[in-house]
Formats: C-alpha cells, sequence, structure tokens
C-alpha cells in the first residue's frame, strides 16, 4: 500500500536546517534554534561546530517536560513575529521561546492549512468550521481567511490568547474562542445537535482539560472521533485531523477514514519537513476528507 508523505512546500520565514542525534536546528525568521526532536535517532548531516556556527539559542531540558533557553551568541528575543505566504493563505505568527520547548507554531502543519483553505473555498459563503485542540491558531486563521465561521477550541487560556494575538496580527476577526476541554464539549455539541462543515483536531499524546480532565491518545481517540463524526452536516464538510505521537500508525487513521467514507474522497499519510541537509524529519500522522464533491 503506497502511504501519502506531504511537506509543507511555500515557507520563506521557517526552514529546517538540519536534524539527528535527538535534536533539530531550524530557522524562524532571522533566529535559528535547537530544540530536541525524539524522531531524529540518526546523526546529523552537518558536523557540531555547523550546527553552533548558524545557531542563536538551544534549549536545554532540565526534567522530561521542562528546560531552559540557552543564548549560544547574543541575547534571545522575547518574541518575534513570521508570516506564512502562498498563493492562497497569508497569515502571521507571534513566536516566543517557552519553557517546553515550544516556540508556537508547528511548522509541517502548513500542509494542512492549504488544504484547509481549499475546502472553506470550496464550501461556499461561511461554512460552519471547528478546530479542536487548536494551538496558536494555525488551522482557524487559515479557515478565517478562506471566508468560515470558525469556533476555536483549547484548554489552556495562555494558549487561547496567543491564537487571538496571532489573529490580530493578520488583519482577521471574529474567530469564536473557548477554553474547555475538548472531549466534553464535543459530547455536548452532539446533544445539541449541532452541524460544522469542517472539523480540524490535533489532539496531543497525553493532555490534561482546564478543569484537570485527563486525556490519552490512544485510548480516547476512536471514541471521541465517533462523536467528530456526528457533528458533520451528512451532505458535505471536509476533516482534517493530526496526530503526533510515536506509537500511532497512518494506517489507523486510514482504517477509520475507510469505515466512514467506503466511497473514497479521504487520505492518510505523514506529514515530514525537508531539510536543508538533506534529512527529512516525519513529523506525524494525517487524515483528511472532502466529502460531498
Amino acid at each position: 500500500m503506497n502511504i501519502p508523505a506531504h511537506f509543507p512546500e511555500f515557507w520563506k520565514d521557517y526552514e529546517l536546517l538540519d536534524c539527528g542525534h535527538f535534536e533539530k536546528l531550524e530557522r524562524f525568521g532571522e533566529w535559528v534554534l535547537i530544540r530536541p526532536e525524539p524522531q531524529a535517532i540518526w546523526s546529523p548531516r552537518w558536523s557540531k561546530e555547523e550546527w553552533l556556527k548558524q545557531a542563536h539559542g538551544r534549549f536545554e531540558q532540565t526534567s522530561s517536560s521542562a528546560g531552559v533557553w540557552q543564548p549560544l551568541k547574543k541575547s534571545l528575543p522575547e518574541s518575534w513575529n513570521i508570516r506564512y505566504k502562498s498563493e492562497q493563505v497569508d497569515i502571521r505568527f507571534r513566536l516566543a521561546l517557552t519553557g517546553f520547548k515550544h516556540v508556537g507554531i508547528f511548522p509541517e502543519q502548513a500542509n494542512n492549512w492549504e488544504f484547509i483553505a481549499d475546502a472553506v473555498k470550496k464550501l461556499g459563503p461561511k461554512p460552519a468550521v471547528l478546530n479542536l485542540f487548536a494551538y496558536t491558531g494555525g488551522a482557524s486563521l487559515a479557515a478565517k481567511q478562506a471566508g468560515a465561521d470558525v469556533v476555536h477550541l483549547d484548554s489552556v487560556k495562555q494558549v487561547v490568547s496567543w491564537s487571538r494575538q496571532n489573529m490580530e496580527l493578520s488583519g482577521l476577526t471574529d474567530i469564536r474562542w473557548l477554553i474547555e476541554d475538548a472531549r466534553k464539549f464535543v459530547q455536548r455539541e452532539v446533544k445539541r445537535g449541532r452541524v460544522y462543515q469542517g472539523i480540524m483536531l490535533d489532539p496531543p499524546a497525553y493532555g490534561l482539560g482546564p478543569n484537570g480532565e485527563r486525556w490519552k491518545l490512544e485510548e480516547q481517540l476512536g471514541e471521541m472521533m465517533e462523536d467528530v463524526y456526528r457533528l458533520l452536516d451528512p451532505e458535505k464538510h471536509f476533516l482534517v485531523i493530526n496526530a503526533y505521537s510515536l506509537g500511532l500508525s497512518s494506517l489507523i487513521l486510514r482504517n477509520w477514514l475507510e469505515s466512514h467514507y467506503p466511497k473514497g474522497g479521504f487520505e492518510a499519510g505523514e506529514l515530514y519537513l525537508k531539510g536543508k541537509s538533506g534529512a527529512n524529519l516525519p513529523l506525524g500522522v494525517f487524515g483528511r476528507c472532502l466529502h460531498g464533491f
């Protein structure tokens, strides 16, 4: 079976330079950073000296889930902005150095943003779109800019505030913000009889809701996906699911999609980043469909 793999093609403000020895060397705008990467089990293509020559900062882990940023050349900025621009998507992000190695964006998701923008335009004026586990809102911004009426949900208040800043940077308005547990919200929406023309979700491997609700991807994803499917307009809709988990195969998502879309119109595969050094970095699996067209 041929499993598709896609990478984002239109980044100018982001670049994967090299990866290996459980780290990655990346450029975000003018800043080059070294971050941990558990998937990069191979040896880097470039020398340690080359990495240190280019990098402005490095994330040093102090525990299994946290760490500190060490400047390597000069003081690192508290925040800075970058832009993603293609023929159909033009959005901006504020980046910042967090204590959890993240900077506020998952660059490989740009491939999904293109799919989302195209799907929204096919659905017609102001389709209702729900973004679950929405993080800093790249998918929300792509959908809103394409003309959707967007509900953006995440369980972390600070992340939702960050998303709002990205909306304003992108010159957009009127996204609806929710700070809730995604699973409970979806269950309530099913009971209310709500219908969406598009749903995006990017669940973490592990997580906690705003009231301590526990989430474990492999145990709860299947049940949640059934509820998500009940929320989709039976005539026309799109669905995008992304998952970054070392234990999750794209064939799992493909099997689920085949059971609900026996006539096709979907794909499942891998997202990855192309490194300037020639090393390619896998960064999660995806499933997506455009139904009714």
